[in-house]
């Protein structure tokens, strides 16, 4: 983050050496002539300790006829910090901390005391060393000095940063770990020496410090207050900042939302690094190694978030165990469809994941692939995309719920069980984003004979221009079928207009309902071009299927969370 720092002088008198000491820091020799007071001085960032531009004030008691300085403050942000400077320590023989001192302990505003002289450039340097610490690393937002122990803020963010930092979720940091802060942090690693010199420090002082030769989170705790108590306030904030906090403790947002380029028809996926990176956050979180995460497995892998980010109703849409617990393949789901519909949430969510920081990346936009426009696919005949998107239409009560939940291997019986919410839509109500998609799924129930009207209504106000490929489904294919009480019957309208013949599905089944019409509707989303082609010929569904084959072994778990029922 860019600093700029502005020192003000302030004194009782113009005869404390505010000029003085100014004019020393500047020449690095004490002036035969001082005036009464100095312009404001700009010392370039280049060639300051913190490496930032610093403006120095010089406040004279001329300013005011009278000589009375009055210091005004917010009573609502009292950040500003305080250094009580004793100059002219030449003209006296011993130091007066002892009576300032007691000062500082009262007055948590002010951050340090130094003594000094302009005239012979004791402690010149220091003086404005600390000024610029006072601003970039505070003790007031980390520290309480009257109960000599850090604030519930500070805390809070040094437990989310040791959890990122624990990769195996054992809590404890082991020398690898402790060794990969210290890189990320500091840019270089600690010596054998150093480690066990660390562990050994926080060993004397805390019963339950060092676990199995690696730190505890209470280990970690006690190392940053020893920082911040012995006056290296800048261990701490270099920590922080690097996990991404701000000066007030919170989530800087550049870090949570980096920049982002997705030119217009473009779509957003998580690449394989960011997968790889998901797999083992859901890898340490598995402690029972059941390929699932029970709730207080996610409560868990959530700790480090806010807020809760995902509720009780992403098991409904996502593969579950037999328990209801969200499987990898679920999991992973979960996220390309965030990646997919709205990757700043996404961005969001893998920054308190600390995706930047354990993948060694910029930011968390480097886990993101933002694809090329469908009009560049289509002219190609090619895609890049693994995830696509499915809008599936049907009337009340046409099967949609029932065939969302088989493409998570539910059958009628499971789905009764776990999923009773039919979503309906009014036909005059759709908008522009239900028709934006790969693949249109038009529903009719084959036991009712006005349920194929809805879809045909759809297809011609909203499909028929063949940008989007359409397929039609006929649910409940095992109860007795009704004819349509429309025009043209479901085959006649698909052979028309250039469509697969409707494709006979039921979730009425004993095992896991068939996955064949999925595998066409991918396959139809991978090859647009193929829209108006004669998709009868089963071979020709086999030669093109094969080419899709990835996405439907693979890119299932993907392709059921974007489904959304019309």
């Amino acid at each position: 983050k860019d600093h700029r720092i502005t020192v003000i002088f302030l004194g009782e008198t113009s005869k404390v050496g505010k000029t003085s000491l100014i004019m020393s820091l500047v020449s690095e020799e004490f002036p035969d002539v001082v005036p009464y007071k100095v312009e404001e001085i700009t010392i370039p960032a280049d060639v300051t300790p913190e490496r930032v531009p610093t403006h120095i004030v010089d406040y004279s008691g001329s300013d005011t006829q009278d000589h009375v300085i009055c210091i005004v403050y917010s009573v609502n942000n009292k950040k500003v910090p305080l250094i009580l400077v004793g100059n002219k320590s030449d003209l006296v023989e011993h130091s007066c901390m002892d009576t300032i001192l007691p000062i500082m302990n009262k007055y948590i505003e002010i951050e340090t005391c130094v003594e000094c002289s302009a005239k012979s450039l004791k402690n010149i340097s220091e003086l404005f060393y600390y000024a610029q610490k006072a601003v970039l690393h505070p003790t007031g937002p980390l520290y309480c000095l009257d109960q000599k122990e850090m604030k519930p803020s500070c805390i809070k963010a040094l437990k989310r940063i040791f959890k990122v930092s624990d990769l195996d979720n054992d809590g404890i940091l082991n020398d690898n770990e402790l060794n990969f802060f210290q890189r990320v942090c500091f840019n270089t690693p600690l010596a054998p020496q150093a480690l066990e010199d660390v562990k050994n420090v926080v060993r004397k002082n805390i019963a339950d410090g060092v676990c199995e030769e690696g730190l505890t989170l209470q280990g970690f705790l006690f190392l940053h207050t020893l920082f911040i108590q012995r006056g290296r306030h800048e261990t701490t904030w270099a920590v922080l900042r690097c996990f991404g906090y701000d000066d007030a403790l919170e989530l800087h947002q550049d870090y949570l939302f980096p920049p982002l380029k997705i030119p217009p028809e473009c779509s957003t996926e998580l690449n394989h690094n960011a997968s790889l990176f998901l797999q083992a956050v859901f890898e340490k979180h598995d402690k029972d190694r059941d390929c699932a995460l029970s709730p207080e497995e996610l409560k868990d892998l959530f700790d480090v978030f806010p807020y809760m980010p995902w509720g009780p109703d992403v098991n409904n849409t996502v593969c579950t165990n037999e328990l209801g617990w969200i499987t990898y393949q679920g999991f992973l789901s979960q996220w390309m469809l965030t990646t997919y519909l709205d990757v700043q949430r996404c961005l969001e969510y893998l920054g308190y994941l600390g995706y930047s920081i354990v993948a060694e990346q910029e930011s968390q936009a480097a886990a993101i692939t933002v694809t090329r426009t469908k009009a560049q696919d289509l002219q190609k005949r090619q895609t890049q995309r693994s995830v696509f998107l499915c809008n599936v239409f049907g009337g009340p009560s046409s099967g949609k719920s029932g065939f969302l939940q088989a493409l998570l291997g539910r059958n009628l019986m499971v789905y009764v069980q776990q999923f009773l919410h039919e979503i309906f839509s009014d036909f005059d109500l759709l908008s522009e984003s239900d028709l934006s998609c790969d693949v249109a799924c038009l529903i009719y129930d084959v036991s009712n004979p006005c349920s194929f009207e809805y879809c045909a209504q759809v297809f011609k106000q909203c499909f028929q221009d063949g940008v989007v490929p359409c397929m039609v489904v006929a649910a409940k294919a095992d109860q007795p079928e009704e004819a349509q009480q429309y025009c043209v019957s479901p085959p006649e309208f698909c052979r028309t207009h250039k469509m697969p013949p409707p494709q006979a599905f039921t979730c009425n089944t004993a095992g896991p309902p068939a996955k064949d019409v999925f595998v066409k509707l991918a396959t139809m989303a991978t090859y647009p071009h193929m829209a108006h082609v004669d998709l009868t010929n089963s071979a020709l569904w086999l030669r093109a299927s094969v080419g899709a084959a990835l996405f439907a072994v693979l890119g299932f778990t993907v392709y059921r969370l974007l489904l959304r029922a019309r």
